[in-house]
């Protein structure tokens, strides 16, 4: 039975990380979950992915440290995308949500940080454990301190201490704290605002983001005016930009093609 389920309708892609009995990741697992994001990243069908977790108490723990003690590297391939599938997938324009339904400690809280919005059960809790057994959350150093202050995400890596969805919600870390029962159907509500929106609009933004996260803001906007982002030119040079120019005049809700 796969680790990875995968439900699609309305453009919209849910992958469910159901790998009892804590959805821990282990080297064929996030090689499935690569081949996944990837072929959902090229499909131009769809449009919005949510990554989930099964069952109400896991989202996902991270590495699994019982296949690395039979014999799984923890610097082994982890497939196309990094570990998750989502952390260094390429070019991956396309929003992502993370419905994060219990507990998210170390790769599963870098899981949920490779996701554009975070929405959390209320029960959900998080941590980076990793310092307590030796070891480092790469993935967590490079971006907690980015998207948190400084110190608190400092104090986190540092600690390994556990925090609930109301103090991650206090920093900025999830964007809704949602009741459990409820959390997929927020999820999904969610999603279809997104898929109703311009693709083309979505892919630029996320290709300006992930290229200006560590460049000046005058040489983001030259390489924006030279024509050196290729999502953004596909953009400037679309059916839809055109569409949404004329809706305005018109008066009347945009009909996005993605072309």
């Amino acid at each position: 039975m796969s680790p990875i389920k995968t439900h699609s309708k309305d453009a919209i892609l849910q992958v469910t990380l159901d790998r009892p009995k804590a959805n821990a990741i282990d080297l064929e697992t996030s090689k499935i979950m690569g081949a996944v994001f990837e072929d959902f990243r090229d499909n131009p069908e769809m449009r919005v992915a949510i990554i989930t977790g099964g069952g109400n108490k896991f989202f996902c723990p991270g590495w699994d440290l019982k296949a690395a003690a039979d014999g799984d590297a923890v610097d082994g391939d982890y497939g196309v995308g990094g570990f998750g599938g989502l952390q260094e997938m390429r070019a991956m324009n396309k929003p992502v949500i993370a419905a994060v339904n219990g507990i998210a400690c170390g790769g599963g809280l870098e899981l949920a940080l490779s996701a554009d919005i975070i929405l959390a059960a209320e029960h959900a809790s998080f941590a980076l454990p990793e310092i307590r057994s030796g070891t480092v959350a790469d993935a967590a150093s490079v971006k907690l301190p980015k998207r948190i202050p400084y110190h608190i995400a400092m104090e986190l890596l540092l600690t390994g201490r556990w925090f609930d969805v109301n103090e991650a919600f206090r920093w900025g870390l999830v964007n809704e704290i949602v009741a459990s029962n409820q959390l997929l159907d927020r999820a999904w509500e969610f999603a279809r605002l997104l898929a109703s929106g311009p693709p083309l609009v979505y892919a630029a933004i996320k290709e300006i983001v992930r290229d200006a996260e560590d460049t000046k803001f005058q040489d983001a906007m030259n390489r924006i005016t030279k024509s050196q982002l290729p999502a953004v030119e596909r953009l400037y040079r679309s059916e839809d930009q055109l569409e949404g120019a004329r809706a305005f005049a018109e008066k009347r809700n945009p009909v996005w093609q993605g072309n």
